[in-house]
């Protein structure tokens, strides 16, 4: 069963280009993606970076040898048969009978600058600049907290410093000290969000 959607859509970096041209408008994914549904806004990831918010406006489910050169046309792809071969490559298990869900989206809005996608969590800021900010603003850290922050400056990035803690299942402990200093940091005005994130 396809990942579901819940605040983001994801897409691989190698179709940034169609989707910027306006020649991508749908993704396909295998089996049925929970939490698509029709009037639904999510962000747009692509190749690790936000570039806005599209509304889903058509979900569909289907089996593979049902996929038509419509679908394949809103996927930014000239054809089913190019359509096919591209899913092939992703998923290569995949069966003529297998089921798809094709989701068709609108942009809503699309930033001027895109935004890293470890950045979206803190509105638009990067975390070692949360992390410098509150320790040199001395706002009313947590202690493990400070130690998270402080190791996260040390190591550079969130990824690096769970590494240093032991292991990637570590990374939401530094993520939760990053937005709880990001909340003290914009309680106080010190820092504003550059996106809304709800």
């Amino acid at each position: 069963m396809a990942a579901g959607i819940s605040k983001h859509l994801e897409l691989s970096g190698e179709y940034k280009d169609k989707l910027l041209r306006g020649e991508k408008r749908a993704t396909i994914r295998v089996g049925r993606v929970p939490g698509a549904r029709p009037g639904k806004v999510v962000y747009l990831h692509c190749g690790g970076y936000v570039y806005g918010k599209v509304r889903i406006t058509d979900v569909e489910t289907k089996r593979v040898k049902d996929l038509t050169d419509r679908d394949a046309k809103d996927d930014g792809f000239p054809n089913k048969e190019a359509l096919v071969k591209a899913l092939k490559r992703h998923y290569p298990n995949l069966t003529e009978d297998d089921l798809v869900t094709i989701i068709r989206f609108d942009w809503v809005e699309r930033f001027e600058e895109p935004i890293l996608s470890e950045h979206l969590p803190y509105e638009g800021h990067d975390p070692l600049e949360i992390a410098e900010l509150a320790l040199k603003e001395d706002i009313p850290l947590d202690p493990r907290d400070r130690e998270m922050l402080e190791l996260l400056l040390e190591a550079g990035s969130i990824r690096k410093a769970a590494q240093a803690l032991g292991g990637l299942g570590h990374r939401e402990k530094i993520r939760r000290a990053v937005r709880r200093a990001y909340e003290l940091l914009k309680s106080r005005g010190t820092l504003r969000p550059k996106v809304e994130v709800k």
